[in-house]
């Protein structure tokens, strides 16, 4: 029947996505390691699944960059050098100042403040901040994580193109990625973390997109210079 066919696709689908999302935790966790090899029995059978959703959530995850694929050996965490960290830097920068540029010109992003829905948005944004900000203060690295894909996310979203916000997403899912590795070798997070979330969104409610590049352009050295810096001890 249509129907039955179709509940099961929903079933499988949304089944796809939770091992893929669990997998991706597992990977910022530092629970798997970069280098780590598995393969799809092995995940099929820790999440008590068939292998078929297993394979559908690893081929995704390899297709964001966050596993590589061996036609022989199954899948492995990708491992993300200094330079690769360096390259998504550069590519995040493009994508916010287009974003910054659309705001300076009018055209989109944090427009019509009055009005409720976007209001809220805005508060919602800063909230999410607010989490993260405190999290980095405390140095707690899994809490930080999640609140600051989530600020990014719906920051991003903001600004009217779906797809710059997906593209950015994915490049700050890789940039914790290759950071985590080394920010998990240290026993005490605080003081390190960077922490101003709600400076940046303050500044873009008040369309001071100079502010916001200065306080951008802080934070990617930040960086750069402290995975540099864990790479060489």
């Amino acid at each position: 029947m249509p129907g039955s066919s179709g509940n099961g696709a929903v079933t499988r689908s949304t089944l796809r996505q939770q091992i893929a999302d669990a997998l991706r935790d597992e990977v910022l966790a530092g629970r798997l390691q970069p280098g780590q090899e598995f393969t799809v029995k092995e995940i099929a059978d820790q999440y008590g699944v068939s292998a078929t959703p297993v394979r559908e959530a690893l081929v995704d995850l390899s297709a964001q960059g966050l596993l590589e694929a061996d036609q022989h050996r199954g899948f492995r965490v990708h491992e993300y050098s200094v330079a690769d960290f360096r390259g998504m830097i550069e590519a995040r920068s493009l994508i916010t100042e287009g974003m910054f540029l659309a705001l300076d010109e009018g055209r989109q992003g944090f427009q019509n403040l009055e009005e409720p829905r976007i209001a809220a948005a805005v508060a919602g944004v800063r909230r999410r901040g607010e989490e993260a900000q405190r999290a980095a203060t405390a140095g707690d690295l899994t809490v930080l994580i999640g609140y600051d894909l989530r600020f990014w996310r719906e920051l991003s979203t903001l600004f009217g193109n779906p797809y710059l916000a997906d593209f950015l997403h994915r490049l700050r899912v890789q940039s914790w990625v290759c950071l985590v590795q080394h920010l998990r070798r240290l026993t005490d997070l605080r003081g390190h973390l960077w922490s101003g979330h709600t400076e940046l969104v303050d500044a873009l409610y008040r369309r001071d997109t100079a502010t916001a590049r200065s306080i951008l352009a802080a934070y990617n050295a930040h960086s750069i210079a402290l995975i540099e810096r864990l790479a060489s001890e």
